[in-house]
């Protein structure tokens, strides 16, 4: 069975706070949906975006904001 579709086109995107200003690691996550965050990068605005459910993705932004992840 393929997987269902879903429609981001007309969420609000707003970027990531760990983005910089320069244009690199721009990130970018829609609020709008209650079970799903998607996130995209914002120098391909149409371009795919990533689905995460709203647990795993706020588990990420937990894990980050404490220092958790290191560079390898």
């Amino acid at each position: 069975m393929p997987a269902p579709r879903f429609e981001v086109s007309a969420a609000r995107w707003r970027r990531s706070s760990y983005s910089n200003q320069e244009g690199g690691a721009c990130v970018e996550v829609a609020d709008d949906f209650p079970a799903l965050v998607p996130v995209r990068d914002s120098k391909v605005p149409h371009g795919p975006a990533l689905l995460f459910e709203a647990a795993a993705w706020s588990s990420f932004v937990a894990t980050v904001k404490s220092g958790g992840l290191t560079s390898a």
